[in-house]
Parts: structure tokens; sequence; C-alpha cells
């Protein structure tokens, strides 16, 4: 079983894949570990020796910011923003894209559901004639 930095990495995975499992490391990022570790792209997980994990596992400590020490810059970073009142603080306190993109057709992700302001729904209209419905009837 290898473990680099508190993440099991699957056994029958390539080592390139396998490393994009950290959070703060994605392709480029981790041919850049394998090259200046000296590893094989192509070597699965299982194959590796353990002077090669320490070696990645070394490249990793020393060059990058990853799993929770990144997700905490990151939450930090946010918080400063909402503080001072920053415009892109106010877009991620009200829930909305922060860099620009259009919001008023896309943005679902963000945004979440949407939302009828006004307008009801089918549904909505339904349970309002049976609430009716039934007050009238006492």
């Amino acid at each position: 079983m290898a473990r680099i930095l508190g993440l099991q990495l699957p056994e029958q995975q390539r080592i390139d894949y396998a490393l994009t499992l950290l959070y703060g490391i994605g392709w480029t990022s981790a041919k850049k570990v394998l090259t200046q570790a000296g590893v094989d792209l192509s070597v699965r997980v299982k194959d590796l020796k353990e002077d090669e994990l320490k070696k990645i596992t070394a490249v990793l400590e020393k060059n990058y910011k990853l799993e929770g020490d990144l997700r905490e810059e990151i939450t930090d970073n946010v918080k400063r923003l909402k503080e001072i009142g920053s415009y892109r603080g106010s877009r991620h306190v009200h829930g909305l894209p922060v860099n620009g993109q259009r919001t008023k057709s896309n943005a679902r992700t963000k945004k979440g559901k949407k939302r009828t302001v006004g307008a009801l729904t089918k549904e909505v209209w339904a349970k309002l004639e049976q609430a009716k419905q039934q007050s009238a009837k006492k």
C-alpha cells in the first residue's frame, strides 16, 4: 500500500494519475513532480520502490502546498475578501460567480436551482386551490 502525505493511493493506477488525487496536484504538476523525482510516468503504484516514494514525497513537500494547507489558505483568502468588503468578497457572500462571468442565462452551478420570483408553479397553484376548498368546507 502506497501512502503519500496521508492519502492512500490506488494500487492498480499509474502514478501520474494517482498523484492527481491529491488536492492541489493536476496533470501538469504530477508530470513535473515525477520528472523532478526521476520516476517513470507509466509505472503503476504497486510497482514503485520505497526510495521512489520517498523522492516523490520530498519533491511534493518541498515545492507544493497541498491538501489541508492549501484548503486553509484558500478559505483565508476568501474570508479576507469578505472582511475588507471588496466586490469579489460580496460575490462570494451572495453565492454568485466571482470572476466576471455572465449570470443572466448561466451560472447555475454557483447560483443553485432556479427560483421563480413572482409567478407560481402549477404545483403551488394546486396546493393553494386545495387549501381554499378545504377551508370553504369548514
